[in-house]
């Protein structure tokens, strides 16, 4: 695996082949094609990581920032790949899959994070002003975005991010509770969608709720396409995984239904695909270049579908053991986060880390 310096400074053949061209006054048109460079990692020795966001910066490059589930720590990730406290989330409870959890930025408001954990009442999406002296982000003291979402040792949820229509959405699990993801008065089972201030959208399906989907057993990824679809992924239970597109109002069978819907269940919204766990487990979820890219545990892998083709995949990469999130960088390459240290992983020497790729084209 190649290794680097400098988690921005990204160098491969077309640069040198660039070089070697211009200097031997060559015809364009007779250069070769770049070649796409592997794998690269960015950052080793993280401990259960579980989300990146990236704060965008006035005078230099956006400034990546790591959860920690069970330390309840904010990592601020340098160039060189160290990485430095940015807080230690106050009163998390952590234990099974609860701990800090998803990390978003408004991009209306990037002076501002939020941040989803559980706490001792529940689990909870907290506001906090971002502060920063000598490029050393720090977090200022928090809102309470919502609160008292159902909490267990399993199937918390967790994810949280900002949509195009500049909502925040909550991705919530059902608290090992099914019953409670077709309760529609229960915040347990659901996708939540919220003003930035945690205030219910005039247009929500329930104008008084901020319930926008129901019937997840546990969600753990959410993702825009540029036609504003949302999609999001599913753990199943003993069956089937899936790859959900969201619609407002719409109930997707949980627990009633895991995987396709049967004739019976004409209620339920079929998903677009689903896999067997141990294929899958499927967590982040990020759209580029025309794919979606799902990060996988049990199936310790990426797999790539298609928005051209929506019932078609493929496992791009899968030499990391078990993956927790993939996000987008702003320089459109994909990070790719592990999850080997989180109790149910085998880790190696350097786990948990950041491993950075240019969106593998889909054959490749």
């Amino acid at each position: 695996m190649k290794t680097r310096s400098s988690a921005y400074i990204f160098t491969t053949l077309a640069v040198a082949t660039g070089l070697l061209l211009a200097g031997c006054q060559q015809d364009p048109q007779d250069s070769p094609e770049p070649e796409s460079s592997g794998p690269v990692e960015v950052a080793t020795g993280l401990e259960a990581p579980w989300s990146i966001v990236f704060v965008p910066q006035e005078d230099q490059d956006p400034v990546p920032l790591v959860s920690e589930r069970n330390s309840a720590k904010i990592l601020q990730l340098a160039e060189d790949g160290s990485t430095a406290d940015v807080a230690t989330i106050a009163g998390v409870r952590t234990g099974g899959e609860g701990g800090l959890l998803g990390l978003a930025v408004d991009p209306a408001d990037s002076e501002s994070l939020y941040v989803y954990s559980t706490g001792q009442d529940g689990n909870r999406v907290q506001r906090y002003p971002l502060e920063a002296e000598s490029k050393q982000l720090s977090l200022g003291e928090p809102v309470t975005v919502i609160e008292q979402i159902p909490a267990a040792g399993i199937h918390n949820g967790g994810r949280i991010d900002f949509g195009p229509d500049g909502k925040l959405y909550v991705a919530t699990g059902d608290a090992s509770n099914g019953s409670l993801a077709q309760d529609e008065d229960s915040l347990a089972g659901k996708i939540l969608r919220l003003n930035p201030d945690g205030s219910v959208p005039a247009d929500n399906p329930n104008p008084d709720s901020p319930v926008y989907s129901l019937g997840h057993r546990n969600v753990q990824g959410l993702a825009w396409d540029e036609d504003g679809r949302l999609f999001a992924s599913e753990f199943g239970a003993s069956d089937w995984d899936e790859l959900n597109l969201i619609e407002p109002g719409k109930n997707y069978g949980w627990p009633q239904v895991e995987g396709m819907p049967a004739d019976e269940d004409a209620d339920s919204t079929a998903p677009l695909q689903v896999w067997k766990p141990a294929e899958a487990s499927p967590s982040g979820v990020a759209i580029v270049d025309g794919n979606i890219y799902i990060a996988n545990l049990r199936g310790q892998s990426v797999r790539t579908v298609p928005l051209a083709e929506l019932t078609e995949s493929e496992v791009v990469l899968s030499d990391y053991g078990r993956i927790r999130d993939v996000v987008v960088s702003p320089d459109n390459k994909l990070w790719v986060l592990t999850n080997n240290t989180d109790g149910r992983g085998e880790p190696a020497e350097g786990d948990d880390r950041i491993i950075e790729l240019d969106p593998p084209v889909s054959g490749d």
